[in-house]
């Protein structure tokens, strides 16, 4: 029980002491009401010392908590700051991969139409041959065709 506590005590005890008739006066037990008191006098330099140690702290633990304070605050601005930058350098990276993406998108289509042509091209030359060679099947066809009736001919003029 501390100072406080014990003066209370003493308080709540002379509240709660009888009335002598018609006076203001009361009756507590004297030897319970001194050794409540005397032990709260005996608290009270404890109790003052206790206070004054942290009155003259007050400024240091004053002092230690804004520091305190302000390296939290410290901590969480940088902790932003790096969020920030995080989602810049992910906003970055996407761009880049964006235009990444394109770019060979772009690149793809233009080599699909290079191939394209390219194959074109080649089937086209490949028709002309195929063409010409038809020609010439058609042709050899026809000098045949015309050798076996002017040999019919020759036969039936015999």
């Amino acid at each position: 029980m501390d100072a406080i506590e014990r003066v209370q005590s003493a308080i709540t005890m002379v509240e709660e002491a009888r009335s002598v008739p018609l006076s203001a006066s009361c009756v507590v037990h004297r030897g319970e009401l001194l050794e409540i008191l005397d032990q709260a006098q005996k608290s009270f330099p404890v109790d003052f010392d206790l206070a004054q140690q942290i009155l003259l702290q007050q400024d240091q633990i004053l002092e230690e908590a804004r520091i305190s304070g302000d390296h939290i605050i410290a901590m969480a601005r940088e902790e932003v700051a790096q969020m920030v930058e995080q989602t810049e350098i992910v906003s970055a990276a996407r761009k880049e991969s964006q235009r990444i993406l394109d770019e060979v998108d772009a690149e793809a289509k233009k080599e699909r139409e290079e191939i394209e042509a390219y194959i074109d091209s080649r089937l086209a030359t490949l028709e002309v041959i195929l063409n010409k060679t038809l020609e010439v099947i058609s042709r050899g066809r026809d000098r045949l065709g015309g050798l076996e009736e002017n040999h019919a001919l020759s036969e039936l003029a015999e």
